[in-house]
């Protein structure tokens, strides 16, 4: 139960995006479309999991006066790897996040789960605190890409889904930076107040 418990809190309940407001610059960044929003879900995902692994094998070995840069060594290794991974297989989608990819090393996302959880736990927990925190990062991008990419472009994944007449003059300032806050603002809100009617 514990670990179901460990699994889902970073859906909504701990939410890393809408109710903890962490890692707000790639959110704001990569979120004018829904490919770049699931390729850099998967990438923080992927270092998220791998570190928190590495780093609560390792807590009994790393000086508690330098857990910090060791913790940033880890990640740093993890994201070389992913970086290098997506320029070889997906160039289209690593030349799109550019330099969000190799700036994963300091999300506060990653680093925060490698201090506040894996550096105090075991592996198991570990990994389902890493895969939750990252799916709910991934799911919270991908809810607002598809706003953005909705509203700004009339498309879904490169496909239309809005009349001709829409896709012709779209609400071009949803793609833009403005657009992104506008949009994160509103669903924290909305999210904001569900969870204060569920407490009333």
């Amino acid at each position: 139960m514990r670990l179901f418990q460990e699994f889902t809190k970073g859906f909504i309940k701990e939410n890393p995006v809408f109710i903890m407001a962490l890692g707000l610059c790639p959110t704001l960044a990569v979120t004018s479309s829904v490919q770049n929003a699931i390729g850099m879900g998967l990438a923080a995902t992927f270092v998220l999991v791998c570190s928190n692994i590495f780093i609560s094998l390792l807590k009994g070995l790393i000086p508690g006066k330098i857990r910090i840069p060791c913790f940033i060594v880890v990640i740093a290794s993890f994201v070389t790897i992913v970086d290098m991974v997506m320029y070889a297989y997906t160039p289209e989608i690593h030349k799109s996040l550019g330099l969000f990819i190799p700036l994963i090393v300091v999300n506060c996302i990653i680093l925060g789960r490698a201090e506040a959880f894996a550096s105090k736990n075991g592996v198991i927990p570990s990994i389902m605190d890493g895969l939750g925190m990252g799916l709910g990062f991934t799911l919270a991008l991908i809810v607002i890409a598809s706003i953005r990419e909705i509203l700004g472009a009339g498309q879904w994944l490169g496909m239309n889904v809005m009349p001709a007449a829409y896709i012709k003059s779209p609400m071009l300032i949803a793609i833009l930076a403005p657009g992104a806050f506008i949009i994160m603002g509103l669903l924290m809100g909305l999210i904001n107040q569900m969870k204060k009617k569920q407490g009333a």
